[in-house]
């Protein structure tokens, strides 16, 4: 356990501590300006967020999870010894130039970005094999049966994996801002290396699971049965034997919801369609009952699932941030300044006390007072994360503002980079909201989709949630570019130029606000048709009992 644990801590500290202070590499040593710096991230974050599903399926498919993650690791090396190389090497990067209003400085040429854009998708094509498959590798260690031990690892793992996330802002980036990107970008390299290594050295010791049944494979083949049967005529509902199903299994029929779908599993010969044993001939013509059950199950939550992406896109805000904090007075006392990507720690922070507050001390007490097992509904969870998601970016756009005004009160309107006499802590709030906005939404999120899916679907909420923070990263990058483009004609810079004082990212952060006014309207409609929770069929909670904290249940805690 101690190697899988190892390979996970080290590549967690690695990956986040680049991604948190990449802006600053890009626009001041790539001389991108702000907008497409920031959209250059989001795809980046959009790219790994959608590969670990690729990463699961190739795993539950093909190789198997010690195969894809050993892969994952050494191309996720491979990745960051090319970014380290971008940095080591003066002839990859444009050359050194502080801009003005009269010189412009060199772009980087094709070469160079290729480079750098290589190091990023080798980057999250190795996170997209580790990040799906190792939590799951690790339990596959554990006798399932020793439910204690299990849950003892899954709170560990994400203790470590928290500690993690804050090494990487505040040590990483550290690094990074005082010792230069040699070494800020050699340091993550070399634990990456680490990583592969300790994981490497445990494989005598592993229990190697072998590939199984992807879910995403059946969901392919109960769209293509489906599609393939259109034209069968459903039998009489009295009839018993004509739908597909597993051995054993007390379903004898699919649910009338989505009736169309119920021909994936509808049995047209017993002779053909079936052999000796039972099972389907051909998977891609017949599906099971279960199988149809389970995509119907997808289909349920995809409208409530679609709100998660917006959400998305606030709390992907990492770069301007890190770009506002830069202007601002970031010293505490007269030797030490925090770096402008350490902020975020204060959004993981506030994260992590909610969490552990919630589950010990308001979950149980909200449980006594409304009779419901979990004390808010994952519902009201999630609309509280969209809410309190809403008020983050209205609270930024305000900060922004005041900001701005300081900036050209002071006459600094014209010096790109010049320092405002304005404590950087003004940021702090806007990234404890959005922690808490995070601890909200995205765990009352994966908790309705174990709840809602049956039990042998348990993994695929957390699959569909770094779905949605993918397409949320691309809508992201499609906002940024839409709000650059838009506010430039007529001339003028925009409201999201490089020099923040001579933009508007306030403006920026108030079309986010209204967007995510709209998105919380939407979510509100969403439930309501959704209509009542628990209906998914092995997870929900039925029958209300007594509080059981999250943090019991070897399932829920791996969302902590």
């Amino acid at each position: 356990m101690p190697f899988i644990m190892a390979n996970e801590i080290f590549e967690k500290v690695a990956s986040t501590g680049l991604l948190a202070n990449m802006i600053n590499y890009l626009t001041k040593d790539y001389h991108m300006n702000a907008a497409k710096g920031g959209t250059v991230l989001f795809l980046w974050s959009a790219l790994s967020n959608f590969l670990p599903i690729f990463g699961a399926s190739l795993s539950d498919s093909y190789l198997g999870r010690f195969q894809v993650i050993t892969l994952g690791s050494f191309v996720s090396l491979a990745g960051m010894i090319l970014l380290w190389l971008t940095a080591m090497m003066a002839r990859e990067r444009p050359p050194y130039c502080v801009p003005s209003k009269i010189q412009a400085c060199e772009g980087p040429k094709s070469r160079q970005i290729a480079l750098l854009f290589s190091a990023f998708a080798l980057m999250s094509i190795g996170a997209g094999g580790i990040r799906p498959c190792s939590l799951a590798f690790g339990a596959d260690q554990l006798d399932p049966k020793r439910e204690r031990l299990l849950q003892s690892f899954f709170n560990w793992y994400y203790a470590s994996v928290g500690v993690s996330i804050m090494v990487a802002v505040t040590v990483i980036v550290y690094m990074q801002d005082s010792l230069g990107w040699k070494v800020g970008f050699g340091v993550p390299t070399l634990l990456m290396l680490i990583s592969a290594v300790l994981f490497l050295l445990g494989s005598s010791l592993y229990v190697k699971v072998g590939p199984n049944r992807s879910f995403f494979t059946g969901f392919a083949q109960v769209i293509a049965a489906s599609i393939k049967n259109r034209r069968l005529t459903f039998p009489p509902n009295d009839v018993d034997g004509w739908y597909h199903r597993k051995k054993g299994s007390n379903i004898a029929a699919p649910s009338k919801k989505l009736r169309f779908l119920n021909k994936a599993c509808l049995i047209r010969n017993p002779e053909s369609d079936l052999d000796p044993d039972g099972s389907a001939t051909d998977p891609w013509n017949l599906c099971t009952v279960e199988q149809v059950e389970e995509f119907k199950a997808i289909v349920k939550v995809i409208p409530i699932w679609s709100t998660g992406i917006v959400f998305a896109v606030t709390i992907s805000q990492h770069s301007f941030p890190v770009l506002q904090a830069n202007t601002m007075d970031r010293h505490i006392g007269p030797d030490f300044q925090i770096p402008a990507g350490s902020f975020s720690v204060f959004g993981i922070l506030t994260l992590t006390i909610w969490v552990a507050l919630y589950d010990r001390l308001i979950a149980p007490r909200l449980a006594r007072l409304s009779g419901r097992a979990r004390g808010l509904s994952f519902m009201q969870r999630m609309g509280a994360g969209l809410l309190v998601s809403c008020a983050a970016t209205a609270v930024a756009a305000m900060v922004e503002s005041a900001r701005r005004t300081a900036s050209i009160k002071h006459g600094l309107e014209n010096v790109p980079g010049a320092v405002v006499d304005m404590s950087a802590m003004w940021l702090v709030p806007q990234h404890c909201l959005m922690g808490l906005a995070e601890a909200l939404n995205v765990i009352g999120q994966i908790e309705f989709y174990y709840s809602e899916f049956p039990k042998s679907m348990s993994s695929v909420g957390v699959a569909l949630f770094t779905l949605g923070l993918g397409v949320g990263n691309l809508l992201g990058a499609l906002v940024v570019g839409v709000v650059d483009e838009v506010s430039r004609r007529g001339g003028g810079e925009g409201w999201v130029p490089t020099n923040l004082n001579r933009g508007h990212y306030d403006y920026y952060y108030w079309v986010l606000t209204l967007m995510s006014s709209v998105n919380f309207l939407y979510f509100i409609v969403c439930s309501w048709c959704y209509g009542s929770e628990g209906g998914g069929g092995g997870g929900g909670d039925q029958v209300e009992e007594e509080w059981v904290s999250p943090l019991r249940s070897p399932e829920l805690s791996m969302i902590h």
